[in-house]
């Protein structure tokens, strides 16, 4: 399920912004306009986006000097002293063009607004200042460039760079996130991630923004990029947040992944981490863990081929504490997607090896079961404990009739599950997105 785009709110007071490490104004700003399509306007002291005529707005920074991980970023804008205000302030994407012309962009000429989508601005009054997030696409040093749109006929004018003190701002704030989670002190690998992620809205920044700060092999349980799993998908939504750690993600796919054909998006984005294009089942071991991505996309009947691969593979490892994970759930409390009955082969390969947890997504939630086997049944000398991760970034799903044997749920807070892979048993801890409180943590033994 895609998430709408987040909107701005109004800041309070009317000064440049408070408490951050750097800001910057622009060096280059300007509006086009449809009906004058060979003007520029880039000596004016205002931009403006509107529908009727259209008129776009363009604006590129330059951030230099700021050292650290940056932990929050946000574009500026002020109205016009005397305008009447209106009821649209505009939408605003990344533009990957660096070097359009301020005084020479035109209509004719404008660069694609072709980036990610960051926020959107509701209505605006005269002379206030106005933000959009756009952390999703600063990461450090560097030129920015973004655009705005409005399909209101009501414009929305802003102060430009030419207007002094209210000219636009990119706030950028660095080593201010959360307390660092690194590799715990006994060196046991650590094994974290989530499901149902990259959207056009700020879920998965706010979840990205926690990778940053822990130690360790990435996971995803699908659903990587919505709507449909494009390559444009994956470059404009999940390369910005999620991407960041593309280098130390192992994934799974998941059903959104494969509304393109062959999830051919997924599969060339990921590349050799995803294992062998159109099958997406592999495994590797992390210190005395086997782990087992699997693909609920295809099939996964007694005798299939992921199946045969599974029994083969599991029959095969040396490792005494065992981990597998795909996308759609056998187990859910979920209201929006029931249990996937289909998947219970690989959950019955799993049980008679004696494997101990599973992730899944899918539903776009957390919930954690007690150890259960492939019926349903509490099973605490043999059963896998069950986790549903699917928070992390796509908005979210509600609960339903609550499944036997479910033990903890949350379904309001974007979040990270954290493992620490011990030698014969592993920690989970539920890491929320900053402002969040929720927590679910505890231990487990390995069979």
């Amino acid at each position: 399920m895609l998430v709408a785009a987040a909107t701005t709110v109004l800041l309070t007071g009317s000064g440049p912004a408070a408490a951050a490490t750097s800001t910057f104004t622009p060096v280059a700003d300007t509006y086009v306009q449809s009906d004058t399509a060979s003007t520029g306007y880039g000596t004016s002291t205002q931009i403006v986006v509107d529908n009727s005529p259209v008129r776009r707005t363009f604006l590129r920074f330059t951030v230099s000097g700021i050292s650290g991980q940056v932990t929050g970023a946000k574009l500026r804008l002020h109205t016009i002293s005397g305008n009447s205000g209106s009821s649209s302030g505009g939408s605003f994407r990344a533009v990957s063009s660096t070097t359009w012309s301020e005084t020479g962009t035109t209509w004719n000429n404008q660069p694609a607004i072709d980036g990610a989508t960051l926020g959107s601005i509701g209505s605006v009054s005269s002379s206030s200042w106005y933000e959009v997030d756009v952390t999703a696409v600063v990461t450090g040093n560097g030129t920015y460039s973004f655009g705005g749109t409005s399909s209101n006929t009501d414009g929305a004018y802003y102060d430009s760079r030419e207007s002094g003190a209210n000219a636009p701002q990119l706030v950028v704030t660095t080593g201010a996130g959360p307390t660092p989670t690194t590799a715990p002190p006994s060196g046991d690998p650590v094994f974290v991630g989530a499901g149902d992620i990259a959207t056009s809205g700020s879920g998965d920044s706010a979840t990205a923004a926690l990778l940053d700060n822990i130690a360790g092999t990435v996971w995803t349980t699908g659903d990587n990029v919505y709507d449909n799993g494009t390559a444009a998908e994956f470059n404009n939504y999940y390369a910005p947040t999620w991407g960041r750690h593309k280098a130390r993600t192992r994934p799974t796919p998941g059903n959104h992944d494969y509304n393109t054909s062959g999830a051919s998006g997924y599969y060339g984005y990921f590349g050799a981490n995803a294992g062998t294009a159109g099958q997406g089942y592999y495994s590797y071991d992390l210190g005395n863990w086997h782990i087992v991505a699997l693909n609920s996309n295809i099939s996964m009947s007694a005798g299939s081929a992921q199946e045969r691969w599974l029994r083969s593979d599991l029959a095969a490892s040396t490792r005494p504490c065992t981990l597998a994970l795909w996308h759609h759930p056998l187990f859910t409390s979920g209201a929006n997607h029931s249990p996937s009955t289909s998947t219970r082969p690989l959950y019955q390969a799993l049980y008679d090896y004696n494997a101990d947890v599973v992730l899944w997504g899918h539903n776009h939630q957390y919930e954690r079961f007690a150890p259960q086997n492939p019926s349903g049944g509490l099973d605490n000398a043999r059963g896998l404990r069950a986790f549903v991760a699917g928070m992390g970034g796509a908005s979210h799903y509600g609960f339903g009739t609550i499944a036997p044997n479910s033990q903890a749920r949350n379904s309001d807070t974007y979040g990270v599950l954290k493992f620490t892979l011990h030698a014969n048993g592993y920690d989970w801890q539920f890491v929320p997105e900053a402002g969040k409180t929720y927590n679910d943590s505890g231990t487990g033994t390995c069979h």
